[in-house]
C-alpha cells in the first residue's frame, strides 16, 4: 500500500507540474489579441512593400540603363552602317565610271574597226570592179 500511495503521489505531483508547465507554455505562446495582430500584420505589411519598392525601383534604374546603353549602341551601329554605305557607293560609282571608261574604248576600238573594215572592203569592191 505504501508503494500504491508513493505511485499515486507521483502522478500527482507530474500532472501539477505538466499542468503549470503547460499553462506557462501557453501563455508565452498565446496567439497576440486582434489589435496586436492587425499592428503586426501591417507593419510586416510595410516592411515588404518597402522591400518591393526598392526591388522596382532598382529593376527599374537598370532597364533605364540598359536601354541607354542599347540605344547609344544602336546609334553607333547606324553609324557604322551609313558610314560602310557611303563607302559602298563611292566604290560603285568608281567601278561604274571605271566600266563606263572602258565601254568607250570598246566602242571606240569597234568604230575604228568597222571604219577599217569599210575601207578594206571598199578597196577589195573596186578591185573587183570590171575596169572601162
Amino acid at each position: 500500500m505504501a508503494e500504491n500511495d508513493n505511485v499515486r503521489g507521483g502522478f500527482l505531483g507530474g500532472f501539477l507540474i505538466g499542468g503549470i508547465l503547460g499553462a506557462l507554455a501557453g501563455l508565452m505562446f498565446a496567439p497576440k489579441s486582434g489589435k496586436e495582430l492587425r499592428s503586426e500584420l501591417k507593419r510586416k505589411g510595410d516592411e515588404v512593400f518597402d522591400e518591393a519598392s526598392e526591388l522596382y525601383s532598382e529593376a527599374h534604374a537598370r532597364a533605364k540603363i540598359l536601354l541607354e546603353e542599347a540605344h547609344r549602341r544602336a546609334e553607333e551601329l547606324k553609324k557604322e552602317a551609313n558610314l560602310q554605305l557611303s563607302e559602298a557607293r563611292l566604290k560603285a560609282k568608281e567601278v561604274i565610271g571605271e566600266a563606263k571608261a572602258g565601254v568607250k574604248k570598246v566602242k571606240g576600238a569597234v568604230e575604228v574597226g568597222l571604219e577599217t573594215a569599210k575601207k578594206e572592203l571598199s578597196k577589195e569592191g573596186r578591185k573587183d570592179e570590171p575596169k572601162a
